[in-house]
């Protein structure tokens, strides 16, 4: 069942050439990047590098608002390390991920609670909830 609600945002790309060649460009001009496949040595990044950036960017933030729910102060150092893999199996292409968060100076039981509840609210966690094989460890 789809989701309702008030539309915050609505991101607008334009991308052409695919992975091999592309460009791919936001309707505000802020983005303007070259595409190429992993591990070319054609000048670009790939759809994975750009995938691994919005999530831990977005679940950093949501580890921000699970904070500031707890009235938890974050350490300037917090830091997501993501990392998405290409695998080709029989049946195609998909994804695999990892999430290595680290909280230094966090107590651990609080970090861990912080993390688990930043995967429950994430839109990308939410998105990706049982479509892909994701682990999220803190390091």
């Amino acid at each position: 069942m789809p989701h309702t609600g008030k539309v915050v945002y609505t991101a607008k790309t334009r991308t052409t050439g695919g992975r091999e060649k592309g460009v791919s460009r936001s309707s505000d001009g802020r983005l303007d990047v070259r595409l190429s496949t992993p591990g070319s040595a054609r000048i670009g990044t790939n759809p994975e590098q750009l995938f691994a950036a919005g999530w831990s960017a977005c679940f950093e933030s949501a580890i921000a608002l699970a904070a500031r729910n707890r009235k938890i102060t974050l350490p300037a150092d917090l830091a997501i390390d993501a990392e998405v893999d290409l695998n080709l199996a029989d049946d195609g292409y998909f994804l695999r991920t990892r999430l290595n968060v680290s909280l230094p100076g966090v107590d651990r039981e609080v970090a861990q609670a912080l993390v688990n509840e930043a995967h429950l609210i994430c839109p990308y966690s939410k998105a990706t909830r049982g479509n892909i094989d994701v682990a999220i460890n803190l390091v």
